[in-house]
């Protein structure tokens, strides 16, 4: 089964890591990246540019607006993801549990849905309604 892992991280206390820590930190990223390409679990992975680059779009009553920046303030800020293949829940978070981020922010892991195999497309909150019920 496919899983992202979202990696969270706070650019101000990125920015501020001097030369020494930065390296090693993207030296982290670079072994984990190769060990997890060597294992077969990587299928993508990518790193972006930093918030200040987005731009947000929104339509509302039929009219599109567009904002520079990210949607909303927050104290970590999308910085990257990683598209791995695990067995289960249980292995992807093993595997997300090695990203160099857990130690400075956080990494979401989410299952990719595959509408090859999907009878009906999964809809959120649909499972949080029926809960309730």
């Amino acid at each position: 089964m496919r899983y992202v892992c979202l990696i969270y991280d706070d650019e101000k206390k990125l920015g501020a890591m001097s030369k020494d820590e930065a390296d090693g930190f993207m030296k982290a990223y670079f072994d984990f990246t190769e060990q997890i390409r060597a294992s077969g679990n990587l299928i993508a992975g990518e790193a972006l540019q930093p918030v200040h680059t987005t731009t947000s779009l929104r339509r509302r009553s039929g009219k599109l607006s567009t904002t520079d920046g990210p949607f909303m303030e927050t104290k970590e800020q999308l910085g990257g993801f990683y598209l791995i293949e695990a067995g289960n829940l249980d292995e992807a978070r093993k595997i997300a549990a090695r990203i160099p981020s857990v130690e400075t922010g956080t990494i979401e892991v989410r299952p990719v849905v595959d509408f090859s195999k999907q009878q009906e497309p999964p809809r959120a909150g649909k499972q949080a309604a029926t809960a309730a019920t």
